[in-house]
Order: C-alpha cells, then sequence, then structure tokens
C-alpha cells in the first residue's frame, strides 16, 4: 500500500509542479511582451530570454513540489510535461506544428533542468 501512495504522490506533485511552471510562464510572458512594447529591447534578446524564463519556470514549478526520493526522475517529468504542453499550446495559438531541431533541443534542456532542479529539491530539504 505504501508504493501506491508514493507512486500517487510522485505523480500528482509532477502535475502541480508542471500547473505551477505554466502558470508561472504565461505571467513571466505577458509582463515580458508589456516590457518589449515599452522598453527598446532588440530583437536578438527576445529567445534567450525567453529560454531563461521557461527555464525559471520549470525551476520553480520543481522547487515548489518536488519532495521525497526520485527528485530528478520526477523533476525531469515536470520539464518534459511543461515542454510539451507549452509547445502544444503555442503551436495551437501560432498554426503551426512543426517539429524540427530546436523543439528537439528545447525537450532535452527541459528534462535536463527538471532533473537537477529535482535533484536540487529533494536534497534542499534534508
Amino acid at each position: 500500500m505504501h508504493n501506491e501512495m508514493s507512486y500517487g504522490d510522485g505523480v500528482f506533485s509532477v502535475i502541480k509542479g508542471t500547473l505551477l511552471s505554466l502558470a508561472f510562464s504565461l505571467l513571466s510572458a505577458v509582463i515580458f511582451a508589456v516590457v518589449l512594447r515599452t522598453a527598446n529591447i532588440g530583437e536578438q534578446w527576445i529567445y534567450p530570454i525567453n529560454q531563461v524564463l521557461k527555464a525559471l519556470s520549470i525551476l520553480i514549478g520543481v522547487l515548489v513540489f518536488v519532495r521525497g526520493e526520485k527528485g530528478w526522475l520526477k523533476g525531469g517529468a515536470v520539464g518534459l510535461l511543461f515542454t510539451a504542453l507549452s509547445y502544444l499550446a503555442f503551436s495551437a495559438i501560432g498554426g503551426d506544428f512543426s517539429l524540427g531541431w530546436l523543439i528537439i533541443l528545447e525537450v532535452v534542456l527541459a528534462l535536463l533542468i527538471g532533473a537537477v532542479s529535482g535533484s536540487l529539491a529533494v536534497n534542499l530539504r534534508r
């Protein structure tokens, strides 16, 4: 029975972490859009800043909700789920569901960021 509870808690923490990551990402994207409209930021900075905001979103979702064992696995799952849902949402908005090397790179980086964040989250609470 303990393993079932741990599995359910792990899945629930991944879902909550992903939802928090998505909410933070949406909020930061809106704030960044306002900044872009009011400030003179060069176009070459948009993609790097967007990637930093995505990484921060994953980090925050994982640090707040990932606990217990296998933090790297739960964190990696948050990163993957966050990236998949973000891709689907923004592709639906943009009307383009094409897959390229850039989205594959983003998936790999999100997995790594989530796994490292999950390891940090578990070990910071000890």
